[in-house]
């Protein structure tokens, strides 16, 4: 009797072996799926956000940081790039505060006074503008420079407005 109760322990042992050897399978086999699935969603975030930068480089090009020959010769000339481009949006801002129309803008405003909402660093020359006066819009590109004396100096080079 005791030979016998103990091969029902031991075949009963060796099927719980085999059952948890199977489950243990199947749960691997699971998280190894779900792992290779979490690696390709992750190459494809890293390729996705490869193009993304790829695009802000392309798009950061035409900028006053993003281009290394502005920045360098703003340099030459003992200035720093972010620093002039804080001071020369300030001083094309404080014209906005300026009774009237911003003399920067061509444009009498028709609607009220014709203001510059934004600006674009274009290089270390030039700057893309959008003015309004609340409801006819129009672009301008402005150049700056420093004369002798370090003080700022701006002009209108183009703009338009558009059709209303």
């Amino acid at each position: 009797m005791k030979n016998k109760l103990f091969m029902y322990l031991f075949l009963f042992a060796v099927l719980f072996i085999i059952y948890q050897y199977m489950n243990q399978k199947s749960i691997f086999e699971s998280q190894d799926t779900k792992i290779e699935n979490l690696e390709v969603k992750l190459q494809k975030e890293n390729d996705s956000i490869e193009s993304l930068s790829n695009q802000v480089m392309n798009l950061n090009y035409f900028t006053l940081q993003g281009n290394e020959n502005a920045m360098t010769y703003l340099e030459s000339l003992g200035f720093e790039a972010a620093t002039v481009e804080a001071t020369v949006s300030d001083a094309i801002y404080e014209y906005n505060f300026e009774k009237g129309n911003n003399p920067l803008v061509p444009f009498d405003g028709m609607n009220g006074d014709m203001k510059i909402n934004k600006l674009k660093f274009l290089n270390h020359k030039w700057i893309q503008a959008d003015f309004t006066d609340g409801k006819y819009w129009g672009e301008m590109i402005l150049e700056y420079s420093f004369n002798e004396k370090k003080e700022l100096v701006l002009t209108t080079i183009a703009s338009f407005l558009y059709p209303n």
